[in-house]
């Protein structure tokens, strides 16, 4: 099969490699010069064909905690901002990092530090590269330099989030995130089942399962005591 070259902005291409590689759940907020990411996604509706969750929160700080939440259950959940909305979202990458769960955060940085002013500045770098939030830990970082990698860094940055389960980064730019080159889209992955996910992530809160009762060692006394005095009853009668 001939590869499909589309032309598209790098924004766009987040938005369509995170659909074919099978992602789950999308939780973000609008802020330039990233919207294109949320606005792609919206426009390809994901959730009638491959059921992605899809939502825009009510500010940054919602949505990393609702990325939180997907992250411990197992499940690929990503969200993408800017500068600002990336500072914002900083406890929240702090605690997922501390959990030692899997995400992937996408920054499109602006120009300069805080709202994005004229001057130059490394605050994004240094954030991403020297732990942010509250310290005492790294993300894994990737920069990309084209279009073509941003699409292809979507499905590296989850692989590289599910094997150390840690909080990945796609540090962007304005630049990349807003220029259109041509792009060579991932093939389509499907989402991974529930017993899939069962299998790759023994660590996710999935519910109360016997497979979780046989691992917590309270559980299993008192699931034998319950036992011993149900014989002791039986032999009784």
């Amino acid at each position: 099969m001939a590869e499909e070259v589309v032309l598209m902005k790098g924004n766009e291409a987040i938005a369509h490699a995170a659909i074919r590689i099978g992602v789950d759940g999308y939780f973000g907020y609008p802020i330039t010069p990233q919207s294109e990411v949320l606005e792609t996604l919206a426009e390809q509706k994901p959730w009638e064909t491959t059921g992605m969750v899809v939502l825009q929160a009510e500010s940054e700080v919602a949505a990393i905690n609702m990325v939180y939440g997907g992250a411990g259950s197992g499940k690929m959940v990503m969200t993408s901002s800017s500068s600002p909305g990336v500072s914002l979202k900083q406890e929240g990458i702090s605690y997922i990092a501390g959990a030692e769960l899997p995400c992937l955060v996408v920054n499109v940085m602006r120009g300069g530090p805080g709202l994005g002013t004229i001057q130059p500045s490394q605050a994004d770098y240094f954030q991403t590269t020297k732990g942010g939030g509250h310290g005492d830990y790294h993300l894994i970082a990737l920069a990309p330099a084209s279009v073509q990698e941003m699409a292809d860094f979507v499905g590296l940055a989850f692989d590289l989030a599910f094997k150390y389960r840690n909080p990945a980064m796609i540090l962007a730019d304005g630049v990349i995130g807003q220029m259109m080159e041509k792009v060579v889209l991932p093939e389509y992955r499907p989402r991974r089942t529930e017993e899939e996910i069962l299998a790759q992530c023994p660590w996710a809160t999935t519910g109360c399962t016997i497979r979780i009762f046989r691992r917590n060692i309270w559980i299993r006394w008192i699931l034998t005591k319950v036992s011993d005095r149900k014989e002791k009853n039986d032999r009784t009668d």
